[in-house]
């Protein structure tokens, strides 16, 4: 039984680490639950509670960055509040479509809202943009907090051992 939930902690990391990069998965909610089911299997011993608590907040902020990085992308290119709440909106229907969807929802959300705003087809488009970058931004950073709690957790593990 052991070893069946070593197995499926390993899946639920390499599963994570891919999701980081494939926006279809929950990467980082993954990754926290394949190190925990392996803490959970040792009885903590090599990974205790308070390192799976600084997972657990890397695993929040990545998640959090995951949500708003379109809407600070839009932000930063002084974007109309209607084209934030555009792109946040465009992020949460995009989930619904895919990765697809999630390339073009923040992108189409805030080019929408932009465009209510001011009616200019190029500044639209420029914060649609900025929009774009802000996703990739975010997904970078959810990449890196991914590796760095991997990491941190084989780090502590194998020093604990």
């Amino acid at each position: 039984m052991e070893v069946a939930v070593y197995t499926l902690s390993i899946v639920l990391i390499v599963g994570g680490l891919i999701g980081a990069v494939l926006p279809n998965l929950p990467g980082i909610p993954m990754i926290f639950g394949g190190i925990w089911l392996a803490s959970a299997a040792d009885n903590y011993r090599h990974l205790g509670t308070t390192w799976l608590i600084v997972l657990g907040v890397l695993a929040a902020f990545g998640i959090a960055v995951d949500f708003i990085a379109a809407s600070l992308g839009a932000k930063r290119v002084g974007a109309s509040s209607a084209a934030v709440w555009g792109a946040s909106i465009g992020t949460f229907v995009g989930l619904f479509f895919g990765i697809p969807g999630l390339i073009l929802g923040p992108f189409v959300g805030a080019l929408v809202g932009e465009l209510c705003s001011s009616r200019s087809v190029l500044r639209s488009a420029h914060v649609g943009i900025g929009t774009w970058l802000g996703l990739l931004f975010g997904a970078l950073v959810k990449l890196v907090l991914s590796l760095v709690m991997v990491a941190l957790a084989a780090g502590v593990w194998l020093f604990n051992a």
